[in-house]
């Protein structure tokens, strides 16, 4: 953007990053580990070990990867065959949409219901196909939550046989709600967990993510996994930021401020973002036209946030929530187009 439209500040708010960058201890940590880089990565030992220690599991629950994409690759790799079927929420993460068409399998949807998973909706679609449920909470990219009375009762209309993946990425940004259904607390049999390092802990670029399971799901699991994933800087990188609990209430602090700021300023300005449980606000707009209007204009304004065509919602955009001074600078440059253009 810089080169092609001739900006020197870009803010960009389009990935969900940490604006506070990375966790100093998870930085520290790779330092110390860099006179080991001649040697293979242990295939994320030392990161199970550390992670069943802080959630009280054994290391047999756990399995690590190059971020959470990766461990949802290496599930439907073990775990789907020919003829069986997957079911989610139509606009799902991109991420799992693209591995899950990728694997060839019967993808079935169902529509939100006001920017929220339908569960009882997905309940309804199950099959004797169905091998596998795919749950994002807080969701990418609406940013809303179910809670737990709300997982209870799907839970509860689901065969043991199904499998369940809550992706839980955002998880820390949620946490503090006592509704919310933080899925260690089930240790279900048929649920596998996935969260990442690279939201709050900043680790987006070292790509490290980890999952929780009955052993034997993760026991499959890793038979089919790389053998030197992950990598020794990245599993170095996770292990010192779970014990950086300072940048974890920095983080988490500051993203309530700035959430509570943008959906204040966008309602202001009569738009209608969507209440998130996440570090980002989804906007629907009015057409695909719009969209692509208020993105290129906050473009050439040095401002980089998400269409969400890709995910399957043309109408919408989806902003990160950054600094006090980054969110400051959006809302001006958006209120400027806006009152050019009313949205």
């Amino acid at each position: 953007m810089k080169r092609e439209l001739g900006l020197r500040h870009v803010i960009k708010l389009a990935s969900n990053e940490n604006p506070l960058g990375a966790s100093p201890r998870a930085m520290e940590a790779m330092k110390r580990a860099m006179g080991e880089l001649h040697l293979y990565p242990n295939g994320g030992a030392d990161l199970r070990a550390a992670l069943a220690e802080r959630f009280n599991l054994s290391a047999g629950n756990v399995i690590t990867g190059s971020g959470s994409e990766a461990i949802m690759l290496n599930i439907l790799r073990t775990f789907l065959a020919p003829g069986d079927e997957v079911i989610t929420t139509e606009a799902a993460f991109i991420g799992f949409q693209v591995l899950a068409h990728a694997a060839g399998t019967s993808y079935r949807t169902v529509p939100y219901r006001d920017w929220r998973y339908d569960l009882p909706a997905i309940a309804d679609l199950v099959t004797g196909r169905t091998k596998l449920i795919y749950l994002a909470n807080p969701n990418n990219p609406t940013g809303t939550m179910f809670t737990e009375a709300e997982f209870d009762q799907f839970y509860k209309r689901i065969p043991s046989e199904v499998l369940i993946i809550l992706d839980e990425a955002y998880f820390e940004y949620a946490a503090a709600d006592p509704s919310y259904p933080d899925s260690l607390h089930y240790r279900y049999d048929n649920v596998i967990t996935l969260r990442t390092f690279s939201k709050i802990y900043g680790l987006a670029g070292i790509r490290i993510g980890y999952g929780f399971a009955h052993p034997d799901l993760i026991s499959l699991m890793m038979k089919v996994k790389l053998p030197f994933e992950p990598s020794t800087l990245a599993q170095a990188a996770g292990i010192g930021a779970l014990g950086d609990t300072e940048f974890l209430t920095r983080s988490t602090d500051l993203n309530t401020q700035g959430r509570e700021f943008l959906h204040r300023s966008l309602t202001g300005m009569r738009l209608h973002p969507v209440r998130s449980a996440a570090n980002f606000i989804m906007v629907p707009l009015r057409s695909e036209k719009e969209v692509q209007s208020v993105y290129q204009d906050l473009l050439r304004a040095g401002v980089i946030v998400r269409p969400l065509k890709p995910f399957g919602l043309p109408h919408c955009l989806r902003i990160t929530i950054g600094t006090p001074e980054e969110n400051a600078v959006l809302v001006e440059k958006l209120q400027n187009i806006i009152d050019r253009v009313p949205v």
